[in-house]
């Protein structure tokens, strides 16, 4: 089985989610499809807390470190700050018993 890589982003928002984020971020979603290495992103969002992000599959290291740094400048260049981006290699055998999606699907 071929390692995969998780990216995990979050940082501090004090702007939309819900609909209101789907909407907004809706072309930003279609255009991250198309991010060299990307399988599936999962965005996140804790309106409590003040808190957005995303969960993504990359299928190598390298793809997951060069999106990781093009996504944080774009963060930076909208005002945000506090960007934390932690990449970690998936554990296919493991993961694969608790049905984690580690490969691409047709939605």
């Amino acid at each position: 089985m071929t390692t995969t890589y998780l990216l995990q982003v979050d940082f501090p928002s004090n702007g939309h989610f819900g609909e209101q984020m789907a909407t907004e971020y809706r072309q930003l979603a279609e255009s991250i499809n198309h991010e060299p290495g990307m399988i599936w992103k999962i965005w996140t969002e804790n309106s409590e807390a003040g808190e957005a992000g995303g969960i993504y599959l990359f299928d190598s290291e390298a793809t997951a470190e060069k999106y990781l740094a093009k996504h944080t400048e774009r963060l930076q260049s909208w005002g945000i700050t506090y960007i934390r981006g932690r990449i970690f290699a998936v554990n296919g055998p493991l993961s694969a018993i608790n049905r984690a999606p580690l490969t691409p699907t047709t939605a």
